[in-house]
């Protein structure tokens, strides 16, 4: 027997498990990490709020107040750029012939 075949189906196994389904990676999953996220960014707005208000009665630290303004910033540009990618693919599906 060739030994380069045997490699070679060794290699097929191990490749086939890649194509079957992820039992934990479940449409349930999914709906839980995008509540999370979306429970997170809100998180990071409150916290910025807070933040800001403490800078403005001179109870926080000014850094404090600028890694809140660029973590809401990320945030924002995060989800902005979510959107428009959602908005890309409605588009997209609006255009497919029936």
């Amino acid at each position: 027997m060739d030994i380069r075949s045997l490699s070679a189906a060794s290699g097929y196994a191990a490749a086939r498990p890649a194509t079957k389904v992820d039992p934990n990676h479940d449409a349930a999953g999914a709906g839980a990490r995008l509540k999370e996220s979306f429970e997170s960014f809100a998180a990071t707005l409150q916290s910025s709020e807070q933040v800001s208000v403490q800078a403005m009665t001179s109870q926080a630290d000014p850094h404090a107040l600028v890694q809140a303004l660029a973590q809401t910033e990320l945030a924002v540009e995060t989800a902005v750029t979510v959107r428009n990618k959602v908005v890309e693919a409605y588009q997209e599906i609006l255009r497919m012939p029936v």
